[in-house]
């Protein structure tokens, strides 16, 4: 099941305006999986001097992830909020050379760009702002998550005119495949013909 806002609400992360507040902000980690706690176990070398001591710490007590209030598997936190997988860069835009000063970044994704290991990040993390919700027979959900924190990513994605089905292009194939993605894609032409969006 697909909520309606991933047709017609727009998206596209704006790093300079939020500096990945994402990563550092909720009160539990990311959901995660069994088979990504072990992708993440299996990446701990390559991304352990990125983190803090701290986060180092948690990890060593209780591990890369844990069962949060609701039961459900969610990564490890530093602080009652900050993912252990947080850390800090300077990013200079590609596009116009602008620094974006003290970005959080998260350590699993920047090694896997700089091509240290073979995966990237917990699919809920790529899927932001879409949350998967699962249902009794196998059935999954896609709703929209508004976070005040994201407002630049709104208004960005606005300027754009990206809505969050094509934002979200590459994770979405990642976890439902190229076959879904497509059909998704169709759907959205056969409600654009109709002029139910854009």
């Amino acid at each position: 099941m697909v909520s309606p806002d991933i047709f017609t609400e727009h998206f596209c992360c704006d790093l300079d305006a939020c500096k990945g507040q994402c990563c550092i902000e909720g009160d539990a980690g990311a959901p995660v999986t069994l088979d990504e706690i072990g992708a993440i176990e299996d990446c701990l070398d390559e991304v352990w001097t990125d983190l803090s001591a701290t986060a180092q710490s948690v990890i060593d007590k209780q591990g890369v992830a844990y069962s949060d209030a609701e039961g459900d598997l969610v990564t490890s936190i530093v602080g009652g909020k900050d993912c252990v997988f947080t850390c800090y860069e300077d990013l200079t835009d590609r596009s116009d050379g602008h620094t974006i000063s003290h970005c959080c970044l998260c350590a699993l994704e920047r090694a896997y760009r700089q091509e240290k290991t073979s995966w990237c990040k917990p699919i809920s993390c790529a899927l932001y702002p879409l949350r998967e919700k699962r249902f009794p027979g196998g059935l999954i959900g896609l709703n929209y998550h508004r976070w005040d924190i994201c407002r630049g990513g709104v208004k960005k994605g606005k300027e754009l005119r990206l809505p969050l089905y094509r934002f979200l292009r590459e994770p979405l194939t990642r976890r439902f495949g190229e076959a879904w993605y497509q059909e998704l894609c169709d759907v959205a032409e056969q409600l654009r013909q109709q002029g139910l969006i854009e």
